[in-house]
This record gives structure tokens, sequence and C-alpha cells, in this order.
């Protein structure tokens, strides 16, 4: 599936599997939302530091599941702890920046939020998240649940990825 680099920063071990670019399709839902397909990119890279740096976009898909239109972008650094944890932070252009804390098994990232930040103007009363990531059969599983002013933690966006 996946080597270990000879050059990767030790620290990184345990993130390691996530190293690369995954491609692929999910859903999004909402409530008072009709139910959507969408594509979706995630980067994880490093430049040899303790940490990887995270970069996920989102399009809106066509009838044959090709991108037409941005949906959603965030980008952030993980970075994972001598304890078998991990710390993450991202940002959006929607107007939110969040810190995330989370569990390291392995193949599996299960993280929940420590606190949203959100600009004045941001389109949704983000308030609290939890996500996982996990490879299963060589294939990302990524999962987000959101909660909100109006609504409490549920599943908002999921998707199925492959390593490109």
């Amino acid at each position: 599936m996946f080597e270990i680099p000879s050059d990767l920063n030790p620290a990184l071990v345990g993130l390691a599997w996530l190293r690369g670019r995954w491609e692929g399709t999910g859903y999004r839902q909402w409530p008072g939302e009709e139910k959507t397909s969408y594509a979706i990119q995630i980067d994880f890279a490093d430049n040899g530091g303790d940490y990887l740096h995270y970069l996920s976009q989102s399009f809106e898909v066509d009838a044959e599941r090709r991108p037409v239109k941005a949906l959603a972008m965030e980008t952030g650094f993980w970075r994972p702890l001598a304890d078998g944890t991990v710390d993450v932070m991202m940002c959006s252009p929607d107007g939110f920046a969040e810190i995330w804390f989370g569990n390291l098994q392995p193949g599996r990232v299960d993280l929940i939020t420590d606190a949203v930040a959100r600009t004045k103007d941001a389109p949704v009363a983000y308030t609290a998240g939890r996500r996982l990531y996990g490879l299963v059969e060589g294939k990302l599983m990524f999962s987000f649940d959101r909660a909100t002013d109006e609504h409490e933690l549920q599943p908002h966006v999921w998707a199925t990825l492959e390593r490109r």
C-alpha cells in the first residue's frame, strides 16, 4: 500500500499512512437541505518538520460525478504528540478557525473540536464538530459531524477517497 520514507520525521510515523493525495466522492446533508453528492480532494504533505500540512477541497459534481463548482476549502496543520494524540488546526475562507484534538490508532484518527471560532459573517453558526479519518481496504474513509446554534451534533459530510 505505502512505504514509510526513510527520511520521514520520526514524529510523523503514526500519520505516515495519510501522506499524499486522496481523491473521491461522498455526500453532504443537513436539516432543511437536500442530500447531495460531491467530489473531494485531500492532500497531506510534509516538509521534514514534525507536522503534516493539510489541504482539502470539495466540489459540486454533475450527473457523471465530474467537478463543476467549488464548494469548500480548508487548510491546516496536523501535529502528532508523543502520547499518541494529535492536535489539528484548520481554517477555511468561509470564516471558520478550528482547533481539534484526538487519538491516533493504526490507520485511524478520531478528532473532536476543542474550539471553533467564526467571523461575524460566517455562513453557518457552526459550534462544534467530530471527524473520523480511517484507512479501510486501502481507501480513506472520512466523516464530519457538525453542531450549530440550531442543531445538535449530527452527520454532515462523508466520503470515500482513493490514494492518487
